[in-house]
């Protein structure tokens, strides 16, 4: 067994998933086979190798440290990500959230030492103790993984590959990838799957089931003009800087296939992998249904909604100073009420493009610098909220308040209800949408708390929380489940009506 067996299934369900190519357990480890030296997803459609040829590996960086390469059948590159650490507080955890976030892109590896308040070598330590590899390993595979999908799907010039997965010099990402798969570059562009065109193809893969059309339709009620555009079937956005901008268009992969199909066109290759990485957050493709079923589906007010919607996920957002504002403008206030509001924002104070990116697509949210100043009452927001709002792009100017993934829950919550304005319910709110806290719980919601009663009662703020003690570490997605009811309910009641 490997060093990473920490984060392991256990054995016999690492087996019978291989055997049987249970798309659940997709990303959650890896097949390595002794004789071909080769590693590979458990959904592999390539023949079953003998049961002692195979090792087990958590992640592609701990069966790429023992010397295997990635399978060009099965893709690694493809594989949903790993989300055993993503809901605790360990090192290990905040500092996987950091290396997502580009952290070792952009600092050194002490810096990110320090960022998780450990030693370097500690660091090194936890991370091949728990995960098979240092945590340099982990970056730079997923960099090479990153790397040979564009490789793969895209007709990106391989300098520009090597500037989208973070190598700064050709020769040092032609050595990297030559070393990992055996092969250079530019071998895997004799295989004609490379598309051309304006933007960009990209296949992002999931877990199964995955509800899209409930992220959809989350998204769609929330949705900016003039930013974003969602229908029935897509998800399209906009991006900046508003002198390069970009856009992006979600929606399902066809043939049933587990996956999103990403088109985007970027201007600046070396922002691709931070723009990939936001999407699989966003759009919660790394969540295991499998363990948060198995949490809230135990009993009680969740397990028909659960048994209803197995594949429902938890919706980010794209930016966190724009959750936090449209969080602001929707305390005490209909969903629909708070999108009007941002959408004068949007209007009033938001960056034009001077060409349109797609046609309806023509604006960026506005920055804390645009809004520090601004007097949102011109435009309908309430005096007090119109100061909140301000308070917080002062806050994220000079620091007090950020959005940083190292951080813990509690400390989000507690930094963020210390500026004027924000209680508990915002600050909730903001940590499941703007760092997609999968245990984030505003207790105080009201529908939540009706919702949860399950008999046409309310339930006090106190006594839902004493019941949510048992969906942890999963409480955001009991929210979405929760409101998702209520949703739901409500044509039927129109129609009775």
């Amino acid at each position: 067994m490997s060093p990473s067996h920490a984060t392991l299934p256990d054995h016999h369900v690492c087996e019978q998933a291989r055997l049987s190519r249970d798309p659940r357990f997709d990303g959650l480890f890896f097949t390595a086979v002794t004789s071909t030296r080769i590693y590979c997803r458990p959904v592999c459609p390539a023949p079953s190798p003998k049961s002692s040829n195979v090792r087990y590996y958590a992640n592609a960086a701990a069966a790429e440290a023992d010397g295997f390469r990635p399978c060009l059948r099965c893709r690694p590159e493809l594989a949903p990500g790993n989300p055993a650490w993503h809901p605790g507080e360990h090192v290990v955890a905040r500092a996987l959230k950091l290396i997502d976030a580009g952290a070792l892109a952009e600092d050194s590896l002490e810096g990110l030492a320090t960022r998780v308040g450990v030693g370097t070598r500690q660091l090194r330590r936890l991370f091949v103790e728990h995960l098979g590899a240092p945590p340099l390993s982990v970056h730079t595979t997923r960099r090479l993984l990153f790397a040979k999908q564009l490789l793969t799907e895209t007709a990106l010039p391989v300098t520009e590959v090597a500037l989208a997965s973070g190598f700064g010099s050709l020769r040092r990402f032609n050595a990297a990838f030559a070393q990992a798969n055996r092969t250079a570059p530019r071998e895997l562009r004799r295989q004609p799957r490379a598309a051309t065109g304006n933007a960009l193809v990209l296949r992002l893969g999931y877990r199964p089931p995955y509800d899209f059309d409930g992220v959809l339709d989350f998204l769609r009620t929330r949705a900016l003009p003039g930013i974003e555009q969602v229908d029935a079937h897509t998800y399209a956005r906009v991006f900046g800087p508003a002198d390069t901008p970009g856009w992006l268009r979600l929606s399902a992969w066809p043939e049933g296939e587990h996956a999103l199909r990403l088109e985007l066109h970027c201007p600046q290759p070396a922002r691709l992998l931070p723009l990939v990485t936001r999407l699989r957050r966003m759009f919660d493709l790394d969540a295991e249904p499998r363990a948060i079923a198995a949490t809230l589906g135990a009993g009680g007010v969740l397990a028909p909604l659960v048994r209803m919607r197995p594949g429902l996920r938890l919706p980010g957002g794209w930016d966190g100073f724009e959750i936090a504002v449209r969080a602001v403008l929707g305390q005490q206030v209909s969903v629909a009420a708070a999108r009007t509001l941002a959408a004068r924002i949007v209007e009033r104070w938001g960056e034009p493009l001077a060409v349109p990116a797609l046609p309806g697509l023509a604006r960026l949210f506005p920055t804390p610098e645009r809004l520090v100043d601004a007097d949102l009452r011109e435009i309908g927001v309430i005096s007090a909220r119109a100061e909140t709002i301000r308070g917080i792009a002062r806050a994220l100017l000079d620091g007090r308040a950020d959005f940083r993934a190292e951080q813990s829950l509690q400390e989000f919550v507690a930094r963020w209800t210390a500026l004027p304005g924000i209680g508990e319910w915002t600050a909730s709110y903001m940590a499941m949408r703007a760092l997609s806290h999968p245990d984030a719980f505003p207790a105080a919601d009201l529908i939540l708390r009706r919702a949860a009663a399950g008999d046409g009662g309310e339930l006090s703020t106190r006594a839902l929380s004493a019941m949510a003690e048992a969906w942890r570490p999963w409480r955001a997605y009991a929210v979405m489940h929760l409101w998702r009811s209520v949703a739901d309910q409500a044509p039927a009641q129109r129609k009775r009506a």
